[in-house]
């Protein structure tokens, strides 16, 4: 069995092999770029061990992986263009340095190159792959575009923004490990229960990500203490916050998100803290975490093949970056 740091070091050896032609260079030189700048591979790692989990790694799940380590790249330059962020991994994003119409041309031709590694695949299941694979990329799409809605309404409600976490993180880390277990030849009820995992793994993960946001250290976290409130953005802890604070807590709050005050994110950090929504973020994760795990050992393998993926989870949810 391999950890995560083994199949992650393999999976950028094998990933950083040339993708795209050389010409046109004005595209092509953008697509490099982008993949060059690197990140976690969670995804494609994901559907490695969600392959060992019930077999040796074939080299289909090498393919299924770069397809989705593609199309998760596809969706981090449009996104980035739809938030006109400046900076991706401390790096110049790629519509910053080529221009829009570039950068969607980039992100498109991820996309094909993706279906182009999927058709590598054994044609014994590329049917149910290419079914899971298109249903989750609608779902992201779906996902962003709940994203993008709930930018301009004051409240949402928690069970709405953990659906639209759910479409536009979890499915895609549910989706990497059921497609491996399916090249594994897993069956369907294994299959469901890994993809569980998956969802639930994802949903602790973004509560873990807008709980360091907010009160992590940002010399671990890499990112500015805040920003998630600076950038108003909807999360799970504001969401808990204007859904539980007194009524007068609650208008220092929504006045709050309206200005640029100096001390804004200090003073809605104090909410946060005086009404227990920091405490309440841990607990949440944790119930998260214990509906992944839970889905997880009652995959019918030995509980010793599960190891890989219960120290993946404890590193994801556990991180402080």
């Amino acid at each position: 069995m391999h950890s995560f740091s083994d199949l992650s070091a393999q999976f950028n050896q094998q990933f950083s092999a040339k993708q795209f032609p050389d010409t046109p260079a004005n595209l092509y030189q953008a697509t490099d770029y982008f993949l060059q700048i690197g990140g976690k591979r969670i995804r494609p790692v994901l559907c490695l061990l969600g392959n060992e989990l019930f077999e040796p790694i074939k080299a289909d799940a090498w393919s299924a992986a770069t397809a989705i380590e593609l199309f998760h790249n596809f969706t981090l330059i449009h996104d980035d263009i739809m938030d006109k962020a400046p900076l991706r991994r401390g790096m110049q994003t790629v519509h910053t340095r080529y221009g829009d119409n570039t950068a969607l041309l980039a992100g498109d031709v991820m996309m094909i190159q993706a279906y182009h590694w999927l058709n590598k695949v054994n044609a014994n299941y590329l049917p149910s792959l290419l079914q899971l694979f298109n249903r989750t990329a609608t779902e992201v799409c779906e996902g962003q575009q709940l994203d993008m809605d709930f930018e301009s309404r004051q409240e949402v409600q928690l069970d709405e923004y953990l659906h639209m976490i759910k479409l536009k993180t979890s499915v895609l880390l549910a989706c990497a490990l059921q497609m491996g277990a399916l090249i594994g030849g897993a069956g369907q009820r294994n299959q469901e229960l890994i993809y569980s995992f998956g969802l639930q793994l994802g949903l602790a993960f973004q509560v873990q990500d807008d709980y360091l946001d907010a009160f992590g250290d940002p010399q671990k976290f890499g990112k500015q203490t805040g920003g998630d409130i600076l950038a108003n953005k909807k999360t799970f802890l504001l969401i808990h916050a204007l859904a539980s604070v007194s009524p007068t807590e609650k208008q220092e709050l929504q006045t709050l998100l309206a200005s640029t005050a100096a001390d804004k994110v200090e003073r809605v950090l104090k909410i946060y803290k005086n009404s227990g929504v920091d405490q309440w973020a841990l607990s949440l994760k944790q119930q998260l975490l214990d509906k992944a795990l839970d889905n997880l050992e009652q995959i019918a393998v030995l509980s010793a093949r599960k190891e890989p993926l219960r120290e993946l989870a404890a590193y994801l949810i556990q991180r402080e970056v």
